[in-house]
């Protein structure tokens, strides 16, 4: 009877032994996906440089898409401003996939090109800019929000979608109070998706606006950090004569801008790795 128990004890010993690794690789998993997110809102908006500015805004959402695309990752509108010319004033897209936000993270900043631009008579050179803001999307949020400081609005949502799309009022705004942001969802079909979806990105703000104020005041702790993630600073300058991409963190260029608008950045994203790594 001992050897038998003996020899059951340590069989379950094995097991036990089993199964904590087991947790201890979830548990790890669930760590950095928690700090790498793979789902976020890629938010892109006009500066300065007029319709330009707004079919550049365009140009680098499409850019984000077919890398999207290539990475085998979804990509699925949120809610589009468009104006005449056929460019984002503003627009906001769901990104969902393994490492896209490891992958994306330090887009976030101002973009800006140099071209000389269809409409332009005499041939000289515009410099229009766009922003990109990448929002992750996290299953836990660090902080609380107050629900009296958010202010909901509905209406409906323009556009293709269904016979019932503008009859019912599906799209979702809401407005945080205290820092006056402003998100709106208008792709889902249903209210409460719509809701969730645009309770989703204020929460991203806002867990952006902290980080920021965060990295302010440890800014002289961040010599090691590429850039602020801060969504004013110029990041990098697309020179369509020179056929050149520059990132100004890096302080490195890339030529084939054809292939970069076609989604090619997979060497500008691999560079920041590898800027960590040494």
């Amino acid at each position: 009877m001992k050897e038998l128990a003996d020899e059951e004890l340590e069989s379950l010993k094995e097991q036990k032994d089993g199964v904590e690794k087991e947790i201890e690789k979830i548990v790890k998993v669930a760590e950095e996906e928690e700090k790498f997110p793979n789902e976020l809102i890629l938010e892109v908006r006009a500066g300065a440089g007029g319709d330009e500015a707004s079919i550049f805004a365009a140009e680098l959402a499409g850019m984000y898409e077919k890398f999207a695309e290539k990475s085998g990752w979804q990509f699925a509108p949120v809610n589009k401003s468009e104006n005449a010319v056929g460019g984002y004033k503003e627009a906001s897209f769901e990104i969902k996939g393994k490492d896209c936000y490891r992958k994306l993270r330090y887009e976030t900043g101002v973009h800006r090109i140099q071209r000389i631009p269809r409409t332009e008579k005499i041939g000289r050179v515009h410099t229009s800019t766009a922003s990109i803001a990448i929002l992750p999307i996290r299953k836990k949020v660090a902080f609380e929000v107050d629900p009296t400081e958010i202010e909901m609005e509905f209406s409906r949502s323009g556009g293709a979608g269904g016979q019932n799309v503008n009859k019912v009022e599906t799209a979702v705004r809401l407005v945080h109070r205290p820092t006056g942001i402003d998100v709106r969802s208008t792709s889902e079909r249903s209210q409460q998706k719509n809701r969730e979806k645009a309770m989703q990105i204020l929460m991203a703000k806002l867990e952006v606006i902290k980080n920021e104020e965060d990295a302010k005041k440890l800014s002289s702790e961040r010599k090691d950090q590429i850039g602020t993630g801060d969504r004013s600073e110029k990041i990098r300058t697309y020179n369509v004569l020179q056929d050149r991409v520059t990132d100004h963190r890096l302080k490195k260029s890339w030529h084939n801008i054809e292939g970069i608008f076609d989604g090619e950045i997979s060497a500008i994203l691999e560079s920041f790795d590898e800027e960590k790594q040494e």
